[in-house]
């Protein structure tokens, strides 16, 4: 039975891509949890729609398959009260704590700690710091299209930095945040390294008997940089402007990861620790553009579309609340209708009653040059109201990862599915079948 554990979420890394750095021995530690340990594939859902970390996370954390908990959107967790494994466990007698969680929701009474992602609208627990750093991390997250980052989110990074970076990671800091202008994916990197010394911060100060740990630049470079990544074996090739030659954001992520995974099990050497991605991404079949609308409202009110607030979500998401199911009939009808001139549709719409989750789906480029109709209305406006994201380069595969320093490397199953988690946790603690008290 575990005293403690400590489960890992690196969110859509490919253990095989990890592999071939491996057999260049550049991730030793990986290596050597690979080699010890072995790893088991995890299996989810069948339909490519529902091939979404934000779906998958859920199951994760609750044993329950997408059918079952139906959360199809990130930050619509905070609707439902569905029981998690940190409120499970923790009804059980355990201290628990997590850094990040993908679309979870804080239902704790009294949590060692807990920061929710950059996207779910949650409560934090822990010093006051880190609750203003949450927010910090939000904002420039949900803004990092632009490069918008607001003075009082700047001097909070700036004092969660001096207060959780580890001294041992100074010089690693500094390179990050010296390079990422030319570099941009150094900015994930960065953030990824400061909530890992956070939570090592925090488990050492609280010292929890459960903690999670998500980390997500790994699946952010992919998404946006595989093509550029030795592992890659297509076709394609990202433009010099885009990504230089030689250099390779892949690696440096999973590099980043080892480095870290180093510094966990070395901190904690008696802890027992679990590892899954959720799901692995595959190299994209063609050049796609992702684009983000710089100032949501301020476009949405320069082509009519009515609603009360807007709140921006990952990437090219953004939710759209309104007053009535009649004004939110209206705004997505409007959205619905916006068609580019080359007969591409501006959005996706997903009209909930009240509110509407919507998506900037235009995959090419967008130049000064750019128009699109509403209601046979011309606009002008698209090109200084969108930054640029990314050009996609990695999409979703179901299949995802998991390693277990207590498994013998003969006995791991070759494959579960992802809903058995929470209980493969909760057997580490010597619990039988998890069932929640209500809440």
């Amino acid at each position: 039975m575990s005293k403690q554990l400590l489960f890992l979420e690196f969110n859509e890394i490919s253990l095989e891509s990890v592999k071939h750095y491996c057999a260049q021995g550049r991730l030793p530690n990986f290596q050597e949890l690979i080699e010890r340990n072995g790893y088991s594939l995890t299996t989810s859902e069948s339909s490519y729609d529902h091939l979404e970390p934000w779906i998958q996370w859920v199951t994760a954390h609750t044993g329950l398959t997408f059918s079952e908990h139906g959360v199809f959107r990130l930050g619509d967790i905070v609707s439902r009260d569905l029981p998690q494994i940190w409120e499970l466990l923790e009804e059980q007698g355990l201290r628990v704590g997590a850094v990040c969680p993908m679309n979870a929701k804080h239902r704790l009474r009294n949590p060692a700690f807990f920061i929710p992602d950059p996207w779910t609208r949650t409560a934090t627990s822990g010093p006051k710091l880190l609750k203003l750093l949450s927010e910090a991390i939000s904002q420039a997250v949900n803004d990092n299209a632009q490069n918008r980052l607001t003075l009082s989110s700047a001097a909070t990074l700036i004092a969660g930095l001096v207060r959780y970076a580890r001294p041992a990671n100074y010089l690693r800091y500094l390179k990050l945040a010296a390079t990422s202008v030319g570099r941009p994916w150094r900015k994930a990197l960065l953030l990824d390294l400061l909530l890992a010394d956070i939570y090592v911060q925090q488990m050492k100060r609280t010292q929890p008997h459960f903690s999670t740990l998500f980390l997500n630049a790994g699946a952010h470079i992919q998404h946006h940089y595989m093509f550029s990544s030795a592992a890659y074996r297509g076709i394609h090739r990202n433009p010099q402007w885009y990504s230089p030659a030689g250099v390779d954001p892949v690696y440096e992520a999973y590099e980043l990861y080892d480095h870290l995974l180093g510094n966990i099990r070395r901190e904690f050497p008696s802890a027992r620790l679990m590892l899954a991605t959720g799901l692995h991404q595959v190299p994209h079949a063609q050049v796609t553009y992702y684009w983000r609308l710089k100032n949501h409202e301020a476009f949405l009110r320069g082509i009519n579309v009515p609603f009360s607030s807007v709140e921006p979500r990952m990437s090219r998401d953004f939710l759209i609340r309104c007053e009535s199911t009649s004004q939110a009939e209206h705004a997505a009808g409007l959205l619905r209708q916006a068609i580019v001139e080359d007969g591409s549709e501006l959005f996706q719409v997903d009209n909930r009653g009240n509110d509407i989750f919507a998506m900037l789906i235009y995959p090419k480029e967008i130049t000064s040059e750019t128009r699109f109709r509403i209601a046979g209305r011309e606009y002008s406006n698209l090109y200084p109201n969108v930054a640029f994201v990314a050009l996609k380069n990695g999409e979703h595969d179901g299949i995802g990862y998991f390693i277990d320093t207590a498994a013998k490397k003969s006995d791991r199953p070759e494959e579960f599915s992802l809903s058995e988690i929470p209980q493969r946790i909760a057997a580490a603690f010597g619990l039988g079948a998890l069932h929640s008290a209500g809440r």
